[in-house]
């Protein structure tokens, strides 16, 4: 069905070279030839079925060129088609055959070639085209008269036009002459896509666009192309443009595939795949992979993409470590994904499991007998090796190596070497595989450590009684040290379970970052701080204004602090309330909690509540006390970094003792606060969208 005219002008765009596109209003296909030549196109198409190839008796003609040229078929005005053009360019090979006694036949012979030699040359061009979903076979006759018939010369080209195309697709032409001399000419080209339906990330989002008019209604299709079997598919829903959908960035992986469609009947779709190279896309595949325990002797690697992988089996020791390949004994194996591996395993054990290598990188790792065997055992992994002339050897899986038995080596496998060989021989391992070319046990080292721990607790009821002795001869100083240990943990939870609110105006990102260390060094002193800057989600889900009446609530609830943090943006929103209260401020970011708290905290100064539970604070050389609202200065306005200590110990509450080293984390909170302010005075600032500087905001220092 043709296209619509806005889809192709969309897709090609608008610049010269297309408005130069030749636009043809033949319905029919045509063909037509260079000077000299006469060409004729037979009614329908050919099966594609090409001949054998023959011996040449004499001149042929071969295509030795192929060009493709984009022309647009229009059966309307503004109903066209994009259409691809082909010509063949022809030469001539062989040469006509002599005859074999000239002599002998005299100029008989001669009369019987002339006529021959002096003929036209005559040959079916047949030109196949491929662009899912269509496949096409033409034939074009070509005459070229005697006097072109010149071995090893070009003598001119045929053109047929033209092969209706999908935008979007990859097309594949190829064209030979018959009878069939040497092999055909072919030529692979990737049609103009769809720029209206764009790809593009914001943050951690993905986002498709499609530009289309109000007017058209379209499908859209989300799938996943799986190389084993059919396309799977996700999403899929009637849409009227223009849209914009928005993916997550962990959806997507490399077969993520986009299929678009106007709804009209018999439409050609595009199918795009934009995220084959993409490197996150590769990532998700890898931790949307999950390896699964079919039976105790199956396995399998579901993923939603087709993956180059290999996977062996590995020991993995209860102390940890690396989880150690059984190879060569049990060597790497491709990987399909979604379909049943199985174990070549005579019993199951929780220490084996399954890796997953891609490129020489391990990407996979799982313990697949965990749930049904329970979790990992001490046991160590004996190795046996069998060569020609039943010789064999036995060695100890460690993270070091395979430890040979017996050996004299300093590792536990090592000094237990005996024991283990008299294991094996009693019929105490179990046997996990076996094959001619070894085999596998697993011995339990369970009552060699019971008796190594008798000695471990044995060492400690005897240190503690040391202890317990000790500590009578020294009780009184023992008194004292407890103590004081009493007292320094109640002025450390007394500390820790003081809670401060922290609001202040969004004015620009230079602010925000001085507020971000601010609360930062809150935190470590320590206190437990709430402040928009890290509740962005939260906010996002509640609102503002209810985000700040659950962190008001809780923390006047605990006996904690709100602290103002006053700028020259807060006062103006301040001013612009207290000269206004009946009308709400202008609108504001999502994110910022301090316009929308304002209708509470008022409230508490005009009506006396606000001291003992408020306390505000401005920043040197970005605001002085004095310019913060007389209304707000019934509480404590501290200027920081200058008043830290006096504003820590407001925070703080008058009970908390000063120690040394919440001093020292002060002095620490100050010097990083005095950096940011550096940096935030030597950038040139601005207030945010819909806000003014108030009188009072102009007096800094």
């Amino acid at each position: 069905m043709p296209v619509p005219w806005f889809l192709l002008s969309l897709a090609l765009g608008r610049s010269p070279v297309v408005f130069s596109l030749e636009r043809l209003v033949e319905p029919e296909d045509t063909a037509y030839c260079s000077l000299g030549l006469s060409c004729h196109l037979w009614d329908g198409d050919m099966l594609c079925l090409p001949g054998s190839i023959v011996p040449a008796p004499g001149p042929v003609l071969v295509p030795t060129h192929l060009q493709t040229e984009l022309v647009l078929r229009c059966h309307q005005e503004t109903d066209c088609n994009l259409c691809v053009r082909v010509a063949v360019h022809l030469a001539v090979r062989g040469h006509w055959e002599e005859p074999e006694d000239e002599e002998e036949f005299g100029g008989a012979a001669d009369r019987e070639l002339e006529e021959p030699r002096n003929a036209s040359l005559q040959a079916q061009v047949v030109l196949s085209f491929q662009a899912y979903p269509t496949t096409r076979c033409v034939l074009l006759e070509v005459q070229v008269p005697a006097a072109l018939v010149q071995p090893g010369h070009s003598v001119g080209s045929v053109v047929f036009d033209c092969f209706e195309a999908a935008l979007g697709g990859e097309m594949r032409i190829w064209s030979y002459t018959q009878p069939r001399y040497q092999k055909e000419l072919s030529l692979t080209q990737q049609l103009p896509a769809l720029p209206w339906l764009n790809v593009s990330a914001d943050g951690e989002d993905v986002r498709l666009v499609l530009k289309v008019s109000e007017e058209q209604h379209f499908g859209l299709s989300l799938y996943w192309n799986q190389v084993q079997g059919p396309p799977k598919p996700w999403w899929n829903r009637n849409l009227t443009g223009p849209q914009t959908i928005t993916l997550n960035h962990t959806d997507l992986v490399p077969c993520l595939c986009i299929q678009v469609w106007p709804l009209e009947p018999d439409s050609v779709r595009t199918d795009i795949c934009p995220f084959r190279e993409d490197p996150r896309a590769h990532r998700n595949l890898w931790h949307a992979a999950r390896l699964r325990l079919l039976s105790p002797r199956s396995w399998r690697l579901d993923a939603p993409c087709s993956l180059r992988a290999q996977a062996a089996l590995c020991w993995q020791a209860l102390g940890g470590g690396p989880c150690q390949p059984l190879v060569p004994l049990l060597p790497w194996e491709n990987v399909t994904v979604n379909e049943a591996r199985e174990f070549p395993l005579l019993k199951g054990h929780p220490n084996l499991c399954v890796q997953v290598n891609s490129w020489e990188k391990l990407q996979l790792q799982e313990c697949l007998w965990a749930d049904s065997l329970g979790p990992l055992k001490d046991d160590v992994l004996l190795v046996e090796k069998r060569g020609p002339q039943d010789s064999r050897s036995l060695c100890a899986l460690e993270p070091g190596g395979c430890t040979s038995l017996p050996s004299r080596a300093s590792t536990r496998a090592a000094h237990l070497g005996e024991q283990l060989l008299l294991d094996l021989q009693s019929g105490q391992c179990l046997q996990l595989w076996d094959d001619d070319l070894g085999a596998l046990w697993a011995c339990s080292m369970d009552k060699y450590i019971h008796k190594r721990w008798a000695l471990v607790w044995l060492a400690c009821l005897l240190f503690a009684a040391v202890l317990f002795l000790l500590l009578l001869l020294k009780k009184d100083h023992v008194k004292g040290w407890l103590r004081l240990l009493k007292q320094d943990v109640r002025s450390g939870a007394t500390t820790r379970g003081r809670a401060a609110l922290l609001l202040y105006s969004a004015d620009d990102a230079g602010f925000e970052r001085l507020v971000g260390v601010l609360a930062s060094g809150l935190r470590q002193l320590p206190l437990r701080v709430a402040v928009d800057l890290w509740s962005r989600r939260e906010l996002s889900a509640q609102g503002s204004l209810a985000w700040f009446h659950a962190q008001r609530l809780q923390t006047l609830q605990e006996g904690g602090m709100v602290v103002l943090l006053f700028s020259p943006g807060a006062v103006a929103l301040c001013s612009e309330w207290l000269q206004d209260p009946a009308p709400a401020p202008g609108p504001h970011g999502p994110h910022d909690a301090f316009a929308a708290s304002l209708s509470c905290v008022l409230p508490d100064f005009l009506q006396g509540r606000a001291p003992g539970r408020y306390v505000g604070a401005c920043f040197d050389r970005l605001l002085h006390p004095d310019a913060v609202p007389a209304l707000f200065r019934t509480v404590p306005v501290f200027s920081l970094p200058s008043q830290l200590p006096d504003f820590l110990g407001a925070l703080q509450g008058p009970c908390t003792r000063r120690t040394r080293r919440l001093g020292e984390r002060a002095e620490k909170v100050s010097r990083a606060l005095q950096q940011a302010l550096d940096s935030c005075v030597q950038t040139p600032r601005t207030l945010g969208p819909g806000r003014r500087m108030g009188p009072e905001a102009g007096d800094q220092t």
